[in-house]
């Protein structure tokens, strides 16, 4: 098998170990580019082309992760990662594993790990790779990476969140939400919020937004009251789909352009966290850019228009 055979059969592998240590996608295709080059460049046939190339995307996406890290120190508001609507790598043995770990619930956990933690974690707990393989990966020794993976097994135990295994129901309620939004049905949308919900936004000052957060379920339907009739007369369309394997919702304007994504927490029947990302550096990926101000001033004249109507 030719070198680029072997990297395109790797590849989806390669990007979903970057994306889960750096919380980024336009990052991760950097990192796994990057491996393509130096796998390409390599003099010397690898033993195993699975065991460089993942050592080597780790290796990138750890010094990557280190300066980002000061970035997001300095992030205006709350950070979140870059929405992942498909997982590229799929493996039924490890099919939990995978669709938890891409949650944003679990992204925001591992960035509580140091970038050493984050890929030991990632690379034994998500993808099973054994200590020799590890330690080759991170450059430290297999006594080194157990105790690493044991302080990232504690950081990540403290607050793991925890998903029921029926996500068809998730499903069911996530479109019983999302029908009310659309509705104006706010008793309806109250009644699928759990008690302390939260709705949390990431703009990174770049996006409009009234606040970072709300909390609890009266106040987080007063937002989303808020939001619908903006939503309503700037043409906005709601596109319900799976956000880092969790249930979520793109929304676009009228002419087809990314707003925002949305990604939910669900648990014990209700609705835990509402997440959505509008900084529109995060939402390149997933489509053409909407302007939001623009939005936001075609809806703020739509209710004038109306109104001075009524």
């Amino acid at each position: 098998m030719k070198r680029v055979e072997e990297f395109q059969e790797l590849r989806p592998l390669l990007f979903s170990i970057a994306y889960r240590i750096l919380g980024s996608v336009s990052e991760a295709e950097d990192a796994v580019q990057e491996t393509w080059l130096r796998f390409s460049a390599s003099p010397t046939r690898p033993a195993s082309a699975k065991a460089f190339l993942s050592a080597t995307v780790s290796r990138i996406s750890i010094d990557v992760l280190r300066s980002a890290r000061v970035r997001r120190e300095e992030y205006v508001g709350p950070w979140f990662p870059e929405p992942l609507l498909t997982d590229p790598y799929q493996d039924p043995e490890r099919s939990a594993e995978l669709a938890d770990s891409v949650s944003m619930a679990a992204l925001l956990l591992l960035e509580r790990l140091s970038p050493l933690e984050r890929a030991v974690f990632v690379l034994r707990e998500v993808f099973g790779f054994g200590f020799p393989e590890v330690a080759s990966a991170v450059g430290r020794s297999e006594a080194a990476c157990r105790q690493l993976l044991v302080r990232a097994r504690r950081h990540m135990e403290a607050g793991r969140p925890r998903f029921e295994a029926d996500r068809r129901d998730h499903e069911e309620l996530a479109g019983r939400f999302f029908d009310a939004f659309r509705k104006g049905d706010l008793d309806g949308l109250r009644e699928l919020l759990a008690a302390d919900v939260q709705l949390v936004a990431d703009g990174g000052g770049k996006a409009p937004q009234w606040a970072d957060r709300f909390i609890g379920a009266r106040n987080v339907a007063r937002a989303l009251g808020a939001l619908i009739p903006l939503f309503g007369r700037s043409g906005a369309e709601l596109e319900p789909h799976p956000v880092n394997g969790q249930p979520g919702a793109i929304f676009r304007d009228r002419d087809g352009g990314v707003l925002t994504a949305w990604a939910l927490d669900v648990s014990e029947g209700r609705i835990q966290t509402i997440r959505t990302v509008l900084n529109p550096d995060k939402l390149g990926h997933v489509g053409p850019v909407a302007d939001v101000w623009a939005a936001l001033h075609e809806a703020m004249r739509a209710r004038r228009a109306t109104d001075r109507g009524s």
